[in-house]
Formats: structure tokens, C-alpha cells, sequence
């Protein structure tokens, strides 16, 4: 994580270093306050009961008094940015056990940095939110035919009008498909009806043959 702010950003940092702590313990009371206003994290500080907690809290107010001294900054409007805990030196040390052995002990160390500024609402101008707009449109076409037909056509909505199309191309290919079917079937019909008249004939001219013959 950077150590430094940019002249023309709406924060400011505060570390300290060196603290004789384990980085894991300090971690686990600088995520309850990251995100929270200044006085919500003050609060959650004062009732959080781990040995960090003061050490993270006064960490807080330097970086607040940085904000408001160095940068300018309202402090009933910052938010803690950003924070964590970065792993320090570790002291490595000896405790005699049975028989003449030692064990190694790790007194570790660690350096937490906290960030507060002014959030991205307030330092950017307001806009309305999209749905809000919505909303609006909605409740100003509520029986308003014209208004509604007109807000129909501005909306983004217009954009599935060429599925309808294709899909009433289609449907105009299956009825001709369906008509031409019914011709060949009609002349399949004549074809054949024709063919069973020269038959009849045929048979009608043989038996009359046969009769002259006898």
C-alpha cells in the first residue's frame, strides 16, 4: 500500500510504526473500522475490548487532525478510506525449558496506517440515479396515453422492435410454405383423379370390345 497522498487528494494518512504487537491481533481491530465514519469508528474503539484498540485509536486521530490541519478537511464529514497493517521486525528471543533446552520466542512487530477523507458523494456533484428517473417517467404517463406512447418510443425499449419484425417475416415464410404444401397437394389430387378416369375408360373400351368380339 502507497505511504503517500497526492497533494490534490481529499485524504490524508497517519502511521505508526513499530508497535509491539502481532500484526494478526491489530488486523482484527482495524477491519471492524474500515469504511465507518469517524465517530462510528471512535465508537466502535471505545467498546471494542482488544489491546489494539487504543493504539488503532489514536492512530485515528492523528490521521484526523492530519485532515483537518494539513488539508483543510471538515472532520464531521471524513470516512476512514482506507487502513491496514503491514508486518514489522520480529525479536527473536530465548526461554530455558527442562534438561538444559531453550525455545525460540518471536516478540513481533507491526506498522498501521489509516486513511480518511471525504466520500466519493461529497466531493462529486449529485446526479440522479437512473431508476429515479424511471420512476418519474412512470408516474408522470399514468393515464396519459399520448405521454406514454411518446416515452414508450424514447426508451430503450424501441430496440426489440426488429425481433417483432423477423419474427412476422417468419411467420409470413410459414404461411406461404403452408400454401404452397396445399397446391402440390391439390395437384396430386387432380393427377390422380385423372389417371383413375383413363383407367375406368380403358376397362369400359376393353369389355365393350370383348362383347363385340363374341
Amino acid at each position: 500500500m502507497a505511504r503517500r497522498i497526492a497533494p490534490d487528494a481529499q485524504e490524508a494518512i497517519a502511521t505508526a510504526r513499530f508497535i509491539r504487537m502481532s500484526p494478526t491481533k491489530a488486523r482484527q481491530v482495524v477491519d471492524l473500522i474500515r469504511g465507518r465514519h469517524v465517530e462510528d469508528a471512535r465508537r466502535v474503539l471505545q467498546f471494542t475490548p482488544r489491546g489494539a484498540s487504543p493504539v488503532v485509536g489514536k492512530v485515528l486521530e492523528s490521521a484526523v487532525a492530519n485532515a483537518e490541519h494539513n488539508r483543510g478537511l471538515p472532520g464531521d464529514e471524513l470516512v476512514v478510506a482506507r487502513a491496514w497493517v503491514d508486518e514489522g521486525p520480529t525479536l527473536k528471543r530465548f526461554r530455558p525449558r527442562a534438561q538444559g533446552r531453550a525455545t525460540r520466542i518471536r516478540k513481533r512487530t507491526c506498522h498501521i496506517s489509516v486513511v480518511v477523507g471525504r466520500p466519493a458523494e461529497l466531493s462529486l456533484p449529485e446526479r440522479p440515479a437512473t431508476k429515479q428517473i424511471a420512476r418519474r417517467v412512470r408516474k408522470d404517463t399514468v393515464g396519459k396515453p399520448e405521454a406514454a406512447a411518446s416515452a414508450t418510443a424514447s426508451s430503450p425499449a424501441t430496440e426489440a422492435s426488429p425481433a417483432k419484425t423477423s419474427k412476422k417475416k417468419t411467420s409470413a415464410k410459414k404461411t406461404t410454405a403452408k400454401k404452397s404444401t396445399a397446391k402440390k397437394t391439390t395437384a396430386k389430387k387432380t393427377t390422380a383423379k385423372k389417371t383413375t378416369a383413363k383407367k375406368t375408360t380403358a376397362k369400359k373400351t376393353t369389355k365393350k370390345k370383348t362383347e363385340e368380339g363374341k
